[in-house]
């Protein structure tokens, strides 16, 4: 085995779409999809807008058996786990069952399922929960039960570092394949639209409390005023180069660097943020062996929070200098989706390989002072054909990851 991992399949299950067509349209056209919640009613809480996947029924991706056994955010993982199969033309059942792996990131697990049986322990006459709220709402669930339906039973686990864990999963699968298992599956879904999840994120105070959804969620932007909370996220098929190649597999690019730091403090927006994070891009680039001058674009953490975003410009300086690559953001299209919105974020850097079109990015309108860094405002053609995707999670988590896309394929002439 070479030890080289690449990215096969890409499935996406988001606010942008279902699917990676979907998404990618969602992308260019620079298409808000964000808007009232409506997994529950809101009302009395000052955050009410989110970002929540369209048209999106779990029946048509879950069978019934392990439908009333899981949460949506499960739900996600099985269709963007299906997607990311059919992509990379693998089978749902694996031929070698140790073989292939699934390592996902998790945050908050299952909120919708844990919600509705606490409020029946508490609110109702017979005062229990369902026999499957033990496993439903745990943060390993999505990772067993694809496990079990796929029959993927090599080296399994779960990351979880909030929003950095999309990169973790990536890197983890790296080491995966490193250690010979030829197929990983990789990524993240999120699902932080409940009351309960919706109070706990409150209480970090980062939350945006602007009801209109156009303005609700600005990073980096001197109208900043936090984040909006999304569901959905990406599921990658990483694969070994050999083993990809004997099958004739698409490639859509190869995971090169990787990197995590910790701040050892709780998240606060100071120099020590801005270093540790920094650090954190500086030995994912030097891991890839790519000089700071061949990055063709950053997709960064754009938490939407004034001192945040400046500690995230200060360490995007620190790393390449007055001159920093061209920066773009799709959140404010799609809500944060914690962990899955990294994820989402590799998926957008490998389309636009696969396209050979760097995304304009959806924002900022008025970069705050701090801020200003060179937002991609137009389509751009990538010369190098490497990203940098960079992720905070809170309390402390830092992890940046390299990828460097494959030539795109030659158009049809029907595309041209």
């Amino acid at each position: 085995m070479s030890g080289r991992a690449v990215v096969t399949g890409i499935g996406v299950v988001a606010p942008s779409g279902i699917g990676a067509d979907a998404h990618w349209a969602t992308v260019t056209a620079r298409e808000r999809r964000t808007g009232p919640i409506t997994l529950f009613d809101p009302a009395g809480y000052p955050t009410r807008v989110g970002g929540e996947v369209p048209g999106f029924e779990a029946t048509a991706w879950v069978e019934q058996r392990r439908l009333v056994q899981t949460d949506r955010w499960t739900h996600l993982g099985f269709a963007a786990t299906r997607l990311a199969l059919a992509d990379a033309g693998l089978p749902e059942r694996a031929p070698d069952p140790y073989g292939y792996a699934v390592t996902l990131a998790s945050s908050s697990g299952g909120n919708l399922f844990g919600q509705r049986e606490l409020q029946r322990l508490w609110g109702g006459t017979s005062r229990t929960v369902g026999a499957y709220q033990s496993i439903a709402w745990f943060y390993a669930a999505s990772v067993g039960q694809l496990s079990i339906h796929h029959q993927f039973k090599g080296p399994c686990g779960v990351l979880v570092a909030e929003a950095a864990g999309g990169l973790d999963s990536l890197a983890h699968a790296v080491r995966t394949i490193r250690r010979g298992t030829p197929v990983v599956i990789a990524g993240a879904t999120e699902c932080p639209l409940s009351p309960y999840a919706l109070a706990c994120q409150l209480r970090s105070g980062l939350l945006s409390d602007v009801s209109d959804p156009r303005r609700a969620y600005r990073p980096f932007d001197r109208d900043a005023q936090g984040y909006v909370p999304a569901e959905g996220g990406a599921v990658f098929v990483v694969e070994e180069l050999g083993h990809a190649v004997s099958r004739g597999a698409r490639i859509y690019g190869e995971v090169t660097g990787w990197a995590a730091t910790h701040d050892a403090a709780p998240t606060r927006p100071d120099a020590a943020e801005a270093t540790h994070y920094a650090r954190a891009m500086w030995q994912a680039l030097e891991r890839a062996g790519v000089d700071p001058s061949e990055v063709d674009v950053v997709f960064p953490d754009a938490l939407g929070v004034p001192a945040h975003d400046r500690a995230e410009a200060d360490a995007l300086r620190s790393v390449f200098g007055d001159r920093p690559p061209p920066v773009s953001t799709q959140k404010p299209l799609t809500g944060r989706a914690h962990q899955g919105g990294s994820a989402l974020d590799v998926a957008t850097a490998l389309l636009a390989f696969a396209h050979d079109t760097l995304p304009a990015s959806a924002g900022p309108d008025d970069p705050a002072e701090g801020c200003e860094l060179d937002f991609l405002r137009e389509h751009r053609t990538p010369r190098h054909r490497v990203a940098l995707v960079a992720a905070r999670g809170f309390d402390g988590f830092n992890t940046a990851l390299v990828v460097r896309g494959a030539a795109p394929r030659p158009r049809r002439p029907a595309e041209a």
